[in-house]
């Protein structure tokens, strides 16, 4: 769809009587606003639909709230969640005096920074692959109040329940760390999977797997297969979206926190990235692992900016949670090529050159793809610009490493606050081509800080009452 005139034929062609318009906010959350088509014409999608910035966390002041949404005619789907036929249309946010893009609109930050790859010359398309985990669960319950703070979740599949009384217990359930590949019925999410994969190949996501994964409690895994970051970033909220709606029409529910489940593994989404010009890929040579210099400068921007990156990858307190040692969640910023405790590490599945790529292990899922995948980009540019060297690699286990040899490698941040400290030090290399700007990055800083940070550090937290109620 190239055009208003085209998203108005896709609506008739499936006699669509609404059309949703979402966009995403700083934080990775979609919002929308339907409209009946029957008021709908090319003038309305052209010059965009306006609503109220000040409500859309940490975006505008009330005093300067007018905003715009413009759909984006080349990202018309069905929407398969409706009852009634509903057209959906990812928009641009906007502003509605200048019509320039928004500075804190996350889809326009990955438009820029496309812009700014080209106008480098370096490459001109960026491919990314991420692989985000998830929890499926079938009951959770969670309250925080000024006298009372709990949480419970429940899955069939979990190994707390193998003594529960549940009619006739028939035993098959997924032990600690124990949920990689196994077939049903220890796996009871396979249909469920297949569902949601299929609701994804109908709004045009290419699927390359599913597959249930390592923790106990419903943990699950659909790769989507690589694609260009911008059309990447979009297909990352239509997975979220897909993936809770499918859970909760089966009585389920999905959650993509990264560790909501103590003692197991957390959900992470490793990100795979490559630099392309054409049909030709820039990331293969006879360096390291295959690779080429480019592509060696690359990592060696990443590794620079890594702590920095972090804050926008594992932009939550409880992503800290999953990045400890013995969990597969890297916390050594280092490359290898096959070292999976190391946070980038080089995929040698394939021998073909056009396979070379980057994994950066470190995300979760809870992070905005488009700002994290944008930001991971222009920290590689950084790199080949300045020719940055990565350093020597580290194939060997991490985990059997000395405290005096892991004293003089890069770790990741321990906490949010770490990470957001980082970010406020160096974030030079994300405005460049004013791709991200002072005032987005300064308003996730506060937002975090204010909203995320300061409500936990100031509650007592119920596992304090076992460690210190009678002490």
């Amino acid at each position: 769809m190239a055009s208003a005139s085209d998203v108005l034929s896709f609506a008739k062609k499936h006699n669509a009587e609404f059309l949703d318009v979402k966009f995403c906010d700083l934080f990775g959350q979609w919002q929308h606003c339907s409209y009946p088509m029957d008021i709908i014409g090319e003038d309305e999608i052209n010059e965009g639909f306006g609503f109220d910035g000040s409500s859309i966390r940490a975006w505008q002041p009330i005093n300067n709230s007018d905003m715009l949404m413009v759909p984006d005619p080349s990202t018309v789907k069905m929407d398969p969640f409706f009852k009634r036929p509903t057209v959906t249309v990812i928009a641009d946010i906007v502003d509605p005096v200048t019509k320039d893009l928004y500075s804190k609109d996350p889809r326009g930050v990955a438009k820029k920074g496309l812009a700014y790859l080209s106008q480098t010359g370096i490459a001109d398309t960026c491919y990314i692959g991420p692989e985000p985990e998830f929890f499926v669960f079938d009951d959770v319950r969670f309250q925080s109040a000024q006298h009372q703070s709990f949480y419970q979740i429940d899955s069939s599949e979990a190994h707390w329940n193998s003594g529960r009384a549940e009619g006739t217990n028939l035993g098959h359930k997924v032990g600690p760390k124990a949920g990689y590949f196994p077939v049903a019925p220890i796996d009871s999410m396979g249909d469920l999977r297949a569902e949601m994969a299929k609701a994804m190949q109908a709004v045009g996501i290419v699927v390359e797997a599913h597959h249930h994964e390592v923790a106990t409690a419903g943990q699950c895994e659909i790769d989507m297969k690589f694609a260009p970051l911008l059309t990447m970033a979009d297909q990352f909220m239509w997975f979220k979206y897909i993936i809770r709606n499918v859970a909760k029409q089966h009585g389920k529910t999905a959650t993509f926190m990264p560790k909501p489940v103590y003692g197991d593994n957390g959900s992470g989404m490793h990100t795979h990235i490559s630099l392309w010009n054409g049909s030709e890929t820039l990331m293969a040579g006879d360096g390291y692992a295959g690779l080429s210099e480019l592509a060696l400068h690359s990592i060696g921007g990443i590794l620079k900016h890594g702590r920095a990156l972090i804050a926008l990858s594992n932009p939550t307190v409880n992503s800290f949670h999953r990045m400890v040692p013995g969990y597969e969640a890297p916390v050594t910023l280092a490359l290898s090529q096959r070292n999976r405790s190391a946070a980038l590490r080089i995929p040698m599945y394939s021998p073909s050159p056009k396979a070379k790529r980057v994994e950066f292990r470190c995300p979760d899922p809870l992070a905005n793809g488009y700002l994290s995948f944008t930001a991971l980009m222009m920290a590689m540019l950084d790199g080949i610009q300045n020719k940055i060297d990565p350093g020597e690699p580290l194939d060997r286990d991490i985990y059997d490493m000395t405290d005096e040899e892991l004293a003089t490698t890069r770790v990741a941040p321990k906490s949010l606050g770490e990470a957001l400290e980082a970010l406020e030090a160096d974030h030079e290399f994300l405005l460049k081509g004013d791709v991200f700007t002072q005032d987005l990055i300064d308003s996730f800083i506060k937002y975090k800080r204010k909203h995320e940070i300061d409500p936990i550090r100031l509650r007592p937290h119920p596992y304090e009452f076992d460690l210190y109620y009678q002490a």
